[in-house]
């Protein structure tokens, strides 16, 4: 039998590939969070497509929706604008403070019990919305921290497949692995069509654009 891993999978097409790549060498376990997201049923279906799609039994999905009374994220907030000025070099409105390591933690906890070696997360460095907590040094760090955190016996890795990867890439290794890009939702706004005008959509959108691949998912824009 496969050795274990955990696919943090959020619904999006990064998570999506990312388990995709995992599975390769790993049973699956898979983990989603709800944090009070605008679209968080709408992720949740993907979620549960995806894991569908994969077969898994193995899924956790857990509720933190105090990130949603923390605030300070578009995301969560209802009283702020999703941005929708287009893709720059500064860290977005969408950026919700210090969220992977919240969920990370959870992983690194069911890991320990279900003896799960790896846990892998689709973050994105080089073609990415710039969140701080998407970066190589960032997970480094955590991995170092799992280290000195669990039990002697305990090991358990943080991988990151794509977070060199452009989101053409992106694309372009989810076709080759034949990840179900179809059933997956980025959109930070809406949960019946994709607006095609936030930050994600917008990167999504770039990513099949330069792949030379149409999205399988309907825009309003």
């Amino acid at each position: 039998m496969s050795k274990l891993s955990i696919a943090l999978v959020s619904g999006g097409m990064d998570s999506c590939v990312t388990a995709a790549i995992a599975r390769e060498d790993y049973e699956l376990a898979m983990l989603h969070v709800n944090y009070g997201q605008k679209t968080e049923l709408r992720e949740l279906k993907a979620f549960h497509d995806i894991a569908d799609f994969y077969d898994v039994e193995k899924r956790l999905i857990v509720n933190i929706d105090y990130l949603k009374h923390i605030g300070g994220s578009s995301l969560t907030d209802d009283t702020m604008e999703i941005s929708t000025s287009g893709l720059s070099d500064e860290i977005p409105s969408s950026y919700v403070p210090f969220r992977n390591t919240h969920i990370i933690a959870m992983a690194v906890s069911w890991a320990e019990v279900i003896g799960a070696e790896k846990i892998f997360i689709g973050a994105v460095e080089e073609d990415s919305s710039g969140y701080p907590d998407c970066t190589k040094s960032y997970y480094e760090a955590y991995n170092k921290l799992i280290e000195v955190g669990t039990k002697p016996s305990t090991h358990i890795e943080i991988i990151t497949p794509v977070i060199d990867m452009k989101k053409s890439e992106i694309v372009k290794k989810g076709m080759e692995l034949g990840a179900p890009l179809h059933l997956t939702w980025s959109c930070y706004g809406h949960s019946d069509l994709a607006c095609g005008a936030c930050d994600s959509c917008l990167l999504r959108l770039r990513g099949f654009r330069e792949a030379g691949v149409e999205d399988p998912i309907g825009y309003e824009k």
